[in-house]
């Protein structure tokens, strides 16, 4: 299992999505659509989907994103609200 980023879930997700998206971390904002801002396709949202998925899952608390749910997810602080409704904690 990799090693879980340090800070709270927004400056964890920051790092991910600009890690995979290969934008720098400054410009993702809690606004910003993965889409219309950051310029994610189809295969870079699933990539992202995974990628919160194992850095926010924990033993006692697995973390998986349906696709229906996936589909709601379009910014920044879609995916904070969403860990957060799901049980993850800053």
């Amino acid at each position: 299992m990799a090693t879980k980023r340090e800070g709270n879930i927004l400056d964890r997700v920051r790092i991910i999505v600009a890690d995979n998206l290969g934008v720098d971390d400054a410009d993702v904002e809690e606004t910003s659509s993965f889409v219309e801002n950051l310029n994610a396709d189809s295969l870079d949202l699933v990539e992202l989907v995974m990628a919160f998925e194992e850095e926010f899952s924990t033993e006692d608390n697995p973390v998986e994103i349906s696709d229906d749910e996936a589909g709601k997810i379009l910014t920044v602080r879609d995916v904070v609200n969403y860990l957060k409704n799901h049980g993850v904690q800053d």
